[in-house]
């Protein structure tokens, strides 16, 4: 079973900038959407960007207009673009994917520190 793998996360200083890039590890069929998501300790998982297999994007309202999600041509990788940092950014990232039938595929997450 293929899995995804989180990369691009790290330390980095207020206003800096970082891009995600998220990897499954084998061929996913049948991909409807791929997003991201965040964990900030002591908080709950929350949805940063997602994109459909049509290319429609939708953000949270605490990233909007500033972090940018893409994806590769085929399908196989999503990217998240994510300038001018703040402390708040500050959490453990995952991508999802969404597959027909009703199936989904999450990666272990990478951490992204933003210091004041």
């Amino acid at each position: 079973q293929a899995q995804l793998v989180e990369s691009g996360g790290g330390l980095v200083q207020v206003g800096e900038s970082l891009t995600l890039s998220c990897t499954p590890t084998g061929h996913i069929f049948s991909i409807t959407s791929m997003a991201w998501y965040r964990q900030a300790p002591g908080r709950q998982r929350e949805s940063v960007a997602e994109i459909t297999a049509g290319g429609r994007t939708h953000y949270s309202g605490s990233v909007k207009d500033r972090f940018t999600i893409s994806k590769a041509d085929d399908y196989s990788e999503v990217y998240l673009h994510m300038p001018n940092l703040k402390p708040e950014d500050t959490a453990v990232y995952y991508c999802n994917y969404n597959t027909l039938p009703g199936r989904e595929y999450w990666g272990r997450g990478t951490q992204v520190t933003v210091s004041s």
